[in-house]
């Protein structure tokens, strides 16, 4: 199983999505931010970075992020995340208003679309587990593999193994947000298969 750490700053749903149990076991540590050196991503093969993390926390691992990922490592980011901190290389962000409450529209459809059903990842979870509401998208490199997008073919899930020598899995989705606060039942499905996936499905 691969060494996967995940990275926590302090606040509550980040404390308890990491020391949940069924998803606790996959990881290897969890490495709290203010404490991280240069050398702290060193023994791990997957580090994971939660969404909303502090500014200025960010402005400060941001290059320790990358040189991880130039060196082989794979990096999971989950957003929303300071526009001013764009730790992931040519993700070519787009923000947009988030409809929190999309289901209750008549007709109510979530907009999102698998675009590589194929995936491995798609062995561990579904298109439903991945629904529940987004911050944006991205317009990631070419060659990069675009998993789940919008009707107008913006990212919300991508993995790309082109802009470094690792690899970089970058979601607008906040799975550990929503789990840790207790709310979107979604979340709770979709953590379910991802950690399985990074420990041991095929990036």
């Amino acid at each position: 199983m691969r060494k996967i750490a995940a990275l926590y700053s302090g606040v509550s749903y980040q404390h308890r999505s990491w020391n949940e149990p069924k998803y606790k076991k996959f990881l290897s540590a969890i490495l709290y931010v203010p404490e991280l050196t240069e050398s702290s991503f060193d023994e791990f093969d997957i580090i994971i970075v939660p969404s909303r993390l502090h500014t200025g926390l960010m402005e400060r691992i941001k290059p320790w992020v990358r040189k991880f990922a130039d060196n082989g490592g794979t990096v999971v980011l989950f957003w929303p995340q300071s526009s001013d901190s764009e730790c992931v290389p040519l993700q070519n962000w787009e923000n947009r208003p988030t409809n929190f409450w999309w289901w209750l529209d008549k007709d109510a459809k979530s907009g999102l679309e698998l675009r590589l059903p194929e995936h491995n990842l798609f062995n561990y979870l579904t298109l439903e587990d991945a629904t529940w509401h987004y911050h944006g998208v991205f317009w990631p490199p070419a060659g990069a593999e675009v998993l789940v997008t919008t009707e107008d073919n913006g990212a919300i899930l991508y993995v790309d193994k082109v802009s470094s020598a690792g690899t970089w899995v970058v979601t607008s989705l906040d799975p550990e947000f929503h789990y840790g606060s207790y709310f979107m039942p979604a979340t709770e499905r979709f953590l379910d298969g991802f950690f399985p996936w990074l420990a041991e499905g095929e990036h």
